[in-house]
């Protein structure tokens, strides 16, 4: 819903802005009534039409016919009231007087639709699911085709899924474990110069724009080093830098939460026993800790794996990688709002699915949660 709502109100009419302002009205209300942006809201007989174009004359407003067109209704509203007339099926022209003064401020017109429940969000919704009478019955994801290019959608999905798990999941694997250690680290010399000085790094780390660091990387180690290639998707090679820039950028904030949770945990009377007790580091704090903060570390990692996408979006469009983030900032460009609506929704649908996935896994990291 939340979806639905945002796009209809920022995206304006997604056929003539690909279109563009040269486009004729037969083309725009062709394809505007492909991707249903002619429909009602929720519930109407009315859909939006092109078949007139109107000017203004001494007396009232004069309609000229853009192309054969049914029965259509015009709402007209003017400075002194609303008017609601009916344009009959192969009138050319067709005149509406006004009385001296008065001027028009909006003008519609509308085509009729036998049901009133074909509508923009039913279409929506019947975008992510469908439901037919033949095997299997029920189907997901059907946003059609691109507006820019034609090719269905599904497609695209599927060949940019891959490059986006290859580039995604390293860097989320690297962001937690380096986060890890380097918090272990921290607490082990708490309120020592390791400790101050992992810190500062994380606040730095935290601090620089995503941005800033891409363009720094590419420039010191792609360009004056020549280590690793700039731009492209040929190999695992072309992955290295892009990966680096992730951690570097997702790491600081990690250390920074994991140090806090693991500095509570010390706290703790079952850990300051296991210390007392002359337990070994390795066993007090790869044991002993890191097992009763597994909790936390599973939130941190189920709250940060969506938002990876984000990041995504920045280091695909700069290193050239094709996958979901660079056909989504692709799709933004050409004003592709059906790829564009895609990936939105298969972002939300993967925020959600990571999420149920950590509640089960609460019950896996601490026996005394038990899922009802």
């Amino acid at each position: 819903m939340m979806t639905f709502v945002l796009f209809q109100l920022g995206a304006g009419d997604p056929a003539a802005a690909a279109l563009g302002k040269d486009a004729r009205p037969q083309e725009i209300d062709s394809l505007r009534r492909k991707l249903g942006g002619d429909l009602p809201l929720f519930f109407g007989h009315c859909c939006r039409s092109e078949a007139f174009r109107w000017q203004n004359s001494e007396n009232g407003v004069r309609f000229l016919r853009n192309f054969d067109s049914e029965e259509l209704l015009c709402r007209m509203k003017s400075s002194r009231k609303n008017y609601e007339f009916k344009i009959e099926s192969g009138k050319e022209e067709f005149f509406a007087e006004l009385a001296p003064g008065e001027k028009v401020l909006k003008i519609e017109v509308f085509r009729y639709q036998s049901n009133p429940f074909n509508s923009r969000f039913l279409r929506t919704f019947g975008e992510i699911v469908s439901f037919s009478s033949e095997f299997p019955y029920i189907s997901f994801f059907n946003f059609g085709e691109t507006i820019s290019t034609g090719e269905p959608i599904k497609d695209i999905l599927k060949r940019c899924i891959l490059p986006s798990l290859a580039l995604m999941l390293p860097v989320f694997a690297g962001e937690i474990f380096f986060g890890i250690v380097f918090a272990l680290i921290a607490v082990a010399f708490r309120n020592t110069f390791a400790d101050r000085l992992l810190v500062l790094l994380s606040v730095s780390g935290m601090s620089v724009s995503y941005l800033v660091v891409i363009i720094l990387s590419q420039w010191f180690l792609g360009y004056t080093l020549d280590l690793f290639p700039l731009w492209g998707f040929e190999s695992v090679k072309h992955l290295f830098l892009p990966v680096i820039v992730g951690i570097l950028c997702g790491v600081g904030a990690n250390v920074r939460f994991f140090r806090t949770v693991f500095s509570d945990e010390l706290k703790k009377e079952y850990l300051r026993t296991a210390v007392a007790k002359g337990a070994a580091p390795v066993k007090v704090y790869g044991c002993h800790l890191l097992r009763n903060a597994g909790i936390q570390i599973i939130t941190r990692a189920s709250a940060g794996l969506p938002f990876l996408f984000t990041g995504s979006l920045l280091l695909e469009s700069f290193f050239g990688i094709p996958g979901l983030g660079f056909a989504g900032v692709d799709a933004l460009y050409n004003s592709d709002i059906q790829l564009l609506k895609a990936i939105v929704v298969l972002s939300a649908f993967l925020f959600v699915t990571v999420n149920l996935l950590a509640d089960l896994a609460y019950a896996w990291a601490d026996p005394r949660i038990r899922l009802e």
